[in-house]
């Protein structure tokens, strides 16, 4: 082969690689870290996680879905400062290529701020910069809105990032009486993001909360959260059971605009099926194979992709196995793969048996 030959194998070679990555997207999406629960067993579950990830498969973007605290009363600033501590083990990549939501856990009291420790420590929007090192001059892709709620997009796709509140209708929240596990946006929030889907029909629109909708992926039904023991009474599984709360919606998107059981969200994809590609949440830690109420981790429901991406906790709850999703999106497809942070239930690294790939009804473009 003659050196002109060769150099242009390789011109070319190296231009589809190109024109590959232009034409894809990485996300690499993980949930429920608990990082002071693992803490206290002298694991670092955000730390394990990053480096696995920068070491064994890449990302051009992450998307957190909450509970980066532990705590069963409200989050306080040690567990904050352990958060961005641990949010440095980022070599490759920078603070604010994650993008991040509120979990249930992330909750203030409601006699404070409203999820003030979130704000503080978390912070998407970089309002905290001094303590959460999140410098929004250093986002790739600019965020647009409030901290409750706030878009950014990459070409096409279309990112609506809604985090969990306190009901403020109702007693109990985070504090002393532990936590009140129903999600919750309030009607501001469900109006936006119904405004941002029907304004951007061209999109590709990938919507993230820390829960997941009713009956769409794993435990996600009614009191699907919870047991019955031998005398018949409901008692904790897959999350606590506060009676004085919504045990009945613990896992599931419960509130809306201070409605039990609303069901807004799904009642608008039902009456305009595939309105978007994919939601993304988390809340309900198992096994990766764990289909309790007849449904998956991954799920397709009114056109719409369901994925359950949780959790990189080892000790927070009863059924935690450590894992994460990739999800390479690249024309109409994506491929979703779980990869397992520990060797508890299966081998660390990736877990085939569960990968997926999804069909969208656009293809990605940058």
């Amino acid at each position: 082969m003659d050196m002109i030959t060769r150099r242009s194998l390789i011109q070319t070679a190296g231009a589809a690689a190109a024109q590959s990555r232009r034409d894809s997207l990485e996300l690499w999406a993980f949930s429920d870290a608990h990082v002071g629960t693992d803490k206290k067993s002298g694991r670092e579950s955000l730390v394990e996680a990053i480096r696995h990830s920068e070491s064994d498969f890449d990302w051009e973007i992450a998307l957190d879905m909450g509970d980066q605290s532990g705590g069963q009363a409200v989050p306080q600033d040690d567990e904050g400062e352990e958060v961005v501590r641990q949010f440095q083990a980022l070599k490759k990549h920078r603070r604010e290529d994650v993008y991040n939501v509120c979990g249930n856990h992330d909750r203030s009291g409601l006699d404070q701020p409203k999820n003030w420790w979130w704000r503080k420590w978390v912070d998407p929007l970089g309002e905290n910069t001094a303590h959460s090192q999140v410098d929004p001059r250093r986002r790739r892709y600019k965020t647009e809105g409030a901290w409750e709620r706030y878009s950014f997009r990459i070409g096409n796709v279309l990112f609506l990032m809604m985090s969990d509140i306190n009901e403020p209708s109702q007693k109990v929240g985070r504090g002393s009486l532990g936590g009140n596990p129903g999600g919750v946006v309030t009607g501001e929030t469900f109006a936006w993001w119904k405004k941002m889907v029907e304004s951007n029909r061209d999109k590709i629109i990938i919507s993230g909360h820390h829960y997941m909708l009713k009956n769409t992926t794993v435990a996600s039904g009614e009191w699907e959260g919870m047991r019955k023991d031998e005398s018949g009474n409901w008692k904790s599984h897959y999350h606590g059971l506060f009676p004085q709360g919504s045990p009945i919606g613990a896992s599931y998107l419960y509130w809306v605009d201070s409605k039990p059981d609303a069901q807004a969200f799904e009642r608008y994809l039902k009456s305009h099926p595939g309105s978007i590609a994919m939601w993304l949440g988390g809340h309900t830690h198992t096994n990766p194979d764990d289909t309790y109420g007849g449904k998956s981790h991954i799920e397709t429901k009114w056109g719409v992709h369901f994925v359950n991406v949780s959790a990189l906790s080892a000790s927070h709850g009863r059924q935690n196995v450590p894992m994460s999703r990739v999800l390479s999106i690249q024309g109409n497809r994506v491929r979703v793969r779980c990869y397992l942070h520990t060797s508890q239930y299966a081998r660390q690294g990736w877990y085939p048996k569960v990968e997926k790939t999804l069909t969208l009804a656009k293809a990605f473009r940058r």
